[in-house]
């Protein structure tokens, strides 16, 4: 572990700097969206503008570094990212920040994708397993860390929106100063979606569904936080507790999946979440601390679920088509982002602020559904040809999944020898 830090600390730190302004921007704006008097369901077309940038900019962002190299796109997407967090406090209108949004999901994909591309060429066979687990928590944790900025002004005021400017800004400088050269990249082609799905139904199905679950409840949950009637402080406790959740449970389900069949794992894992949901909707206007809680486990079981989707597409792949097929999975998990925040704000429109829960409740009670009719029609896998889990964050881009895959291959080809 001690190693994997000493060569990738720069790099870490830029990538905690890029989640804690991510995470602070997108719970400012859900909280600002609020104060202006956008109603859930244009929020929700708002939140979802990220996920279209996001998607767009995972396809793009290859084909520009090839071009003109992983520093000059790394700075130049920082800058115009810093550049559409101030917009944000100066067209106050809906069309104007969905726009906004959408250049902030490019930018933050070209972000993810440079500097996940050069861990992965930092990191060797050897401490490969551990940068992926560092990088996870940094993820998580950054996203966590922004939240709590929320309380160091008025979010109606423009100073939060310069804070985020600023450290996206400051991310610049462990990169650019690291004296390592630029790695070699090379955007692996998505594989066939029929081909994939022809191959794991489930994974596929589960990306998808799991898409819209996770981009409803990035996008949405500071919009539910502040129509439930959240403090700023109170809101940005109860948003970083999904994430947090997100940090204590993710290893020891991964974990069982090694041991279980993974299709069981999934399956109990997403119905807990779905409960968990169901549980806050029913109840409804639940005191300060036990919604927390709630959030925490729920954020647990949710969050863990894209890295079991991957490894159980992984049990059923090739390994020379681990790569691309992860590439294609991550598409498929970002579409369902785009329909995540719409949705949730449409529910939250028509029920109040528990068609939030609503909807990430029913969406994982939909996927343990259909992880059940898959148990039915394929018999498990035996648990000696199942591959390692690998921890993989949903908030990664695409490039995060191959670096993912290559551990799995890594691991099989220990087994094997």
């Amino acid at each position: 572990m001690i190693t994997a830090l000493a060569a990738t600390w720069s790099l870490f730190i830029g990538l905690w700097l890029i989640m804690a302004a991510h995470g602070l921007q997108s719970t400012l704006l859900g909280v600002r969206a609020g104060l202006e008097g956008f109603n859930e369901t244009i929020t929700g077309v708002i939140m979802a503008g990220y996920y279209v940038g996001f998607l767009i900019g995972s396809l793009v962002t290859p084909l520009m570094v090839r071009r003109v190299g992983h520093i000059r796109v790394f700075a130049a997407v920082a800058s115009v990212a810093s550049v559409a967090v101030l917009a944000h406090s100066v067209m106050i209108e809906p069309i104007s920040w969905t726009a906004m949004r959408i250049v902030t999901g490019f930018c933050v994909a070209a972000l993810y994708i440079v500097a996940e591309s050069w861990l992965n060429d930092r990191a060797t066979n050897e401490t490969r397993g551990q940068v992926l687990a560092i990088y996870m928590i940094v993820v998580m944790l950054g996203m966590a860390a922004g939240q709590y900025l929320l309380v160091l002004s008025d979010p109606s005021g423009f100073v939060l929106f310069i804070l985020v400017s600023v450290l996206l800004s400051v991310s610049l400088v462990p990169m650019l100063l690291s004296a390592s050269p630029a790695p070699y990249f090379d955007a692996p082609q998505p594989v066939s979606l029929t081909v994939l799905y022809t191959t794991s139904p489930l994974a596929v199905v589960g990306a998808a569904l799991l898409g819209v679950a996770q981009g409803a409840l990035m996008g949405m949950s500071a919009v539910y936080a502040t129509s439930a009637g959240l403090t700023g402080a109170e809101i940005s406790i109860f948003v970083s507790a999904f994430m947090i959740g997100g940090v204590l449970l993710q290893f020891p389900i991964g974990q069982l999946s090694d041991r279980f069949d993974r299709r069981l794992v999934m399956t109990v894992v997403t119905l807990i979440a779905s409960g968990v949901a169901g549980l806050a909707w029913w109840v409804g206007d639940l005191d300060r601390w036990p919604l927390y809680g709630l959030a925490a486990v729920f954020g647990g079981f949710c969050l863990s679920m894209y890295a079991l989707v991957l490894s159980h597409a992984n049990d059923h792949l090739e390994r020379e088509q681990m790569v691309a097929a992860s590439s294609t999975l991550y598409l498929v998990y970002a579409v369902g982002g785009i329909l995540g925040p719409p949705a949730a704000g449409a529910a939250m429109g028509v029920m109040g602020p528990s068609g939030f829960f609503a909807t990430v409740a029913l969406l994982h009670l939909l996927l343990g559904g259909f992880a059940l009719y898959r148990m039915a029609r394929r018999p498990a896998l035996p648990l000696e040809e199942q591959g390692g889990w690998v921890a993989v964050s949903q908030s990664s881009a695409s490039i995060a999944a191959a670096m993912a895959a290559d551990e799995y291959a890594e691991s099989q080809s220990q087994q094997d020898s």
